[in-house]
């Protein structure tokens, strides 16, 4: 069976250190504002060799929220669609990206004995529709299969 928290780990400390922008887990990094990533687990299936172990695979979806806020430095300010969109171009690109000399992933996801077998932006919903609002976010969800080593 293939835990859940050492998945979320990784994947929190990959999208941290590949886009050099806070990740909280589940709710807003502690004494941060905007701009910021929100990650949530999803959804979770598993499966396997029918004569094994019925649970050595697993599927899982988390979903990263993209929050741009306001400028500190400007009174009046708030959030804008621009910098939501940045933000999900640098998720999309620390998550998924590849060496187009070698195919291999950008920035790897390492788990203990857990192999990643396959990365994919399972859907994409985008951002909040109300430019005015002081804060604006942008959804994406990534599906991530693994396999036990």
């Amino acid at each position: 069976m293939i835990a859940r928290l050492p998945v979320t780990m990784a994947l929190s400390a990959l999208l941290a250190s590949a886009t050099s922008i806070p990740v909280g887990r589940g709710s807003k990094p502690a004494d941060t504002a905007p701009p910021y990533f929100l990650l949530h687990g999803v959804t979770a299936q598993t499966g396997g060799a029918p004569f094994s172990d019925l649970n050595e695979d697993s599927s899982l979806v988390y979903q990263v929220t993209s929050v741009s806020g306001p400028d500190p430095a400007t009174p009046d300010s708030h959030g804008v669609a621009d910098q939501a969109e940045w933000m999900a171009d640098k998720a999309r690109t620390a998550i998924l990206g590849r060496d187009p000399g070698t195919g291999l992933w950008l920035h790897q996801l390492t788990i203990p004995g857990v192999r990643v077998i396959g990365r994919s932006l399972d859907t994409e919903p985008g951002g909040t529709s109300d430019q005015s609002d002081a804060i604006m976010s942008y959804v994406q969800r990534f599906r991530f299969d693994l396999t036990s080593t």
